[in-house]
């Protein structure tokens, strides 16, 4: 390498965080520096002393070009890259992980930018300026939701972000797609978000309006809020009739979540990446699933327990305080749409468990257990009711309240996102403490397509795609 190259390897070390290997980088560079400037007296020039030092400056010239003819390494392993950095970025994956991309974020905050990120700033002037995670590390580990559910290639967002010329105001955007591996993480401990209807929105839109059926009646001449059929004699035209539409409009709200990183961690890529990808993935589900089942529409997405779609049966005469009854579940699976029950999910609070496994159905003067399956407690207790997956959310309500067990078609449940998760770095929040604040923001919305009970075409109890079990206080 020559002086110019050992100084660049050197900055790109202290950007992947190893200090020891720059500090290395930069004696060789002032050695380098102080031979190549050296001019002998000319009593000197035949001296042993100045032979020797000039056979020693030979030497590591010699190192250097070998070392210049295959990468440098650091002493993490990372290799420095030597080849020109917008060459390399635009061949659509400099960086080798997502939390060396964090680490050469976080320096440009201290006023030096990594040259890998040069190439990476946005120039869609409709969006805000940051820098493209998909550009960092190649499309195939970006991409939108749609992306994490199915694998593939999908809708790319514009980059949005503030620029890193503005620290001081709270840090820059680094990212406007994110990890696939994010949010498939987030799918990966999720019961619900791989259940909902799930629509990307494309650049310079915010909101989608959908047209639903307005069908409230199954009854002739109501059936999707108008539609009517008839049995014809022959030349006998029939009576026009049309569907009734009404609109739903899911406009993106915005939800957060803060991760402070300490020094230490920031060291090691690696363990930055591991610490993120654990801690982000889970608080991101939670906040999301809560909102689909308890979300006001106020500033959050709309949740089914609000929703005036939503079947409440009631409690059986007689029935104790705080209790799960096997009747309560058959009337719950008696009023779920015909429909949905091929796609409906039990969610169940943590507390209702032991009244499931201790439920039984008499038969005589005995009784035959429900949801324990013949081993007893030796064999792991059944995973459905009715054929349905069953599973503990903390979502629910405490044992005995409305919400404590819900019977729901999740894919009758309408959600949108913009773009995956976006990140932001700033070192500024927590700067006394040694930390570095990464803050994720996934814009969402979401509400029941359903918007009352419908009534079957012979008359009878009203069903839903939605049903919970009424209070038993």
């Amino acid at each position: 390498m020559n002086l110019k190259e050992l100084i660049q390897a050197a900055k790109a070390a202290i950007t992947a965080g190893n200090l020891e290997e720059a500090t290395k980088l930069y004696d060789q560079a002032k050695a380098l520096k102080a031979i190549m400037e050296l001019e002998p007296d000319e009593d000197d020039k035949d001296s042993e002393a100045m032979k020797a030092l000039q056979k020693e400056r030979d030497e590591l010239k010699a190192k250097l070009d070998k070392a210049a003819m295959a990468p440098a390494t650091n002493g993490a392993g990372t290799v420095i890259v030597t080849e020109d950095e917008a060459d390399k970025a635009n061949k659509r994956n400099p960086f080798k992980s997502m939390g060396e991309f964090l680490l050469a974020v976080k320096a440009a905050t201290n006023n030096w930018m990594d040259p890998r990120l040069a190439s990476l700033q946005s120039t869609d002037q409709v969006d805000e300026y940051g820098f493209s995670v998909a550009g960092a590390m190649g499309d195939d580990f970006v991409g939108s939701l749609k992306a994490a559910q199915t694998g593939t290639k999908s809708f790319k967002a514009a980059p949005t972000g503030l620029g890193e010329s503005m620290p001081q105001y709270g840090g820059i955007l680094v990212g406007t797609e994110q990890p696939t591996s994010i949010l498939s993480r987030v799918y990966d401990s999720s019961f619900l978000l791989s259940r909902v209807a799930m629509d990307p929105i494309g650049p310079n839109f915010n909101s989608i309006t959908y047209h639903v059926e307005a069908e409230s009646s199954r009854a002739t001449g109501s059936r999707r809020g108008g539609v009517q059929f008839y049995w014809l004699s022959e030349n006998q035209a029939p009576t026009p009739s049309r569907p009734k539409f009404e609109n739903m409009d899911l406009k993106l709200k915005k939800a957060g979540a803060l991760v402070y990183v300490t020094e230490e961690q920031l060291q090691d890529s690696t363990a930055l990446e591991s610490y993120v990808m654990r801690i982000m993935p889970e608080e991101l589900r939670w906040g999301v699933e809560d909102s689909i089942l308890n979300g006001t529409g106020s500033g959050m997405p709309a949740g089914i327990e609000g929703s005036n779609a939503i079947i409440t049966q009631a409690k059986e005469t007689g029935q104790a305080a705080d209790t799960v009854v096997y009747e309560n579940l058959v009337y719950m699976w008696s009023r779920l749409w015909p429909r949905s029950k091929p796609n409906a999910i039990w969610l169940i609070s943590q507390d209702v468990e032991p009244q499931l496994m201790l439920m039984t159905l008499d038969v005589g003067t005995g009784g035959v257990p429900v949801y324990t399956p013949p081993g007893g407690a030796t064999a792991a207790p059944y995973g459905n009711i009715f054929g349905r997956p069953v599973a503990v959310h903390e979502s629910c309500d405490n044992v005995g309240d409305v919400g404590d067990i819900q019977l729901l078609d999740l894919g009758e449940y309408q959600m949108i996102e913009k773009g995956g998760i976006t990140s932001a770095s700033s070192i500024h929040v927590r700067f006394l403490e040694g930390e570095t604040a990464y803050r994720f923001i996934w814009r969402v919305d979401g509400q029941p397509i359903w918007r009352a009970p419908l009534t079957p075409a012979n008359g009878g109890n009203t069903v839903s795609a939605y049903v919970n079990l009424a209070e038993r206080a």
